[in-house]
């Protein structure tokens, strides 16, 4: 009996000592719901229907979302495969992207972009052509993406000068769209800068029309060049390329293998290529020079060469390139030399969207070694390993 009376005792300061915390907890549920009662079922009012659109605005294709985005862009998932978050074409964002514009595009005859482009002469003016057109490009040897290319290529072609050349560039456009290019990095004059969105440096240039760009290539460094109208939809699908400018001096520091690599990426749904842009939706492919793992060309260098491989973010995203069997030295960043005392030894970088870095390493190590992007998400093809930002460098003894 007394064990019952202790027993019973105890459990009354139990319920003493919780009792104010599960009044508080239900005053709060009783405080919500009448609050949500109030919003939704108000007996005093009707409800109202919503307008889809705002007085005087046409949402045409907003559509209303599904899901909540998976992940953040550029996240690493570790490889695991992602659910759809909404209908094909549709991106964590409320706004409907359109298919890249597939009319007049057909397969390219070429298979690989980013080849050396060649000049004239015009007395002293190293003059190039370059053409915007649709094109069927494959990245692998599985997928085919509808591209907007220069010459008919992903990336466009490598235009390589010395410092101080003049250069010349006439640019025709045969897409169904206006656009331009924009020296991205690279100091020209205004008129020439090709910033036509809003019109700061020139009129965009419309379908069939010719427009030509002229200037001095200088300082010597690492460059690209892409559209600057639309880029949104412009770019990702394949509107750029590399510049490089040579140092006068170049004969005499140049490395023994000189690689040019340009990163980016791509959404295709169902066959259909879609913009990859971080609000439209997580892109599903990853390419440098236009080509997905496997399909990215082995560098083949022999031990004790001088490697220098120049990284180009022409894409949406970051990328964490990540060099296996040698560390690097960071000799250039942006077009501009790294002074030797400042140069940081690393085995990773992070390509940021418009950076250009420039990293040297001497092949040491024979083997055959991995270069590949740190997000593992971007080392598949379709969510399916491995694939995408992932390279070998074939050390050959």
């Amino acid at each position: 009996m007394e064990h019952e009376n202790i027993r019973k005792e105890a459990r009354q300061k139990r319920v003493l000592k919780y009792l104010p915390v599960s009044i508080l907890a239900t005053l709060l549920f009783l405080l919500v719901s009448a609050c949500s009662g109030a919003v939704t079922t108000s007996p005093t009012s009707k409800p109202t229907d919503i307008p889809s659109t705002m007085p005087g605005m046409d949402m045409g294709n907003v559509a209303q979302p599904t899901a909540m985005p998976s992940t953040m862009p550029g996240t690493d998932m570790g490889g695991a495969a992602q659910q759809p978050t909404a209908m094909p074409g549709m991106g964590s964002g409320l706004m409907q992207d359109e298919p890249v514009p597939s009319e007049g595009a057909v397969p390219a005859t070429e298979t690989q972009g980013g080849q050396l482009l060649p000049y004239t002469l015009d007395g002293d003016v190293k003059v190039f052509e370059l053409t915007a057109k649709p094109m069927l490009w494959k990245i692998n040897a599985d997928t085919q993406v509808t591209a907007l290319t220069y010459n008919g290529t992903v990336p466009g072609p490598l235009i390589r000068v010395t410092e101080g050349d003049k250069v010349r560039v006439i640019f025709k456009n045969t897409l169904t769209t206006p656009t331009s290019i924009h020296w991205h990095g690279m100091p020209v004059p205004t008129n020439m800068d090709g910033v036509s969105q809003p019109e700061l440096s020139q009129t965009p240039v419309k379908p069939g029309e010719t427009y030509t760009y002229e200037f001095v290539a200088k300082p010597a460094g690492t460059y690209m060049y892409h559209s600057h109208y639309d880029t949104d939809t412009q770019i990702n699908p394949g509107l750029f390329g590399g510049f490089i400018v040579e140092p006068k001096n170049w004969a005499a520091v140049k490395p023994d293998v000189d690689v040019t690599l340009i990163l980016n990426e791509w959404r295709v749904i169902d066959g259909v290529t879609y913009p990859a842009m971080p609000s439209m939706g997580e892109p599903n492919f990853f390419t440098i020079n236009g080509k997905t793992y496997p399909d990215i060309p082995t560098i083949n260098v022999k031990q004790g060469q001088r490697v220098r491989l120049r990284f180009v973010g022409a894409g949406q995203f970051e990328h964490p390139m990540h060099l296996h069997g040698a560390s690097f030295k960071i000799v250039a960043t942006d077009g501009n030399p790294v002074p030797e005392i400042a140069q940081l030894t690393k085995d990773t970088l992070p390509v940021h969207p418009g950076e250009r870095f420039d990293i040297e390493f001497v092949a040491d190590n024979p083997g055959q070694w991995a270069v590949h992007c740190h997000i593992v998400h971007h080392t598949t093809n379709n969510d399916v390993e491995p694939g995408g930002l992932l390279f070998v460098v074939n050390v050959q003894p």
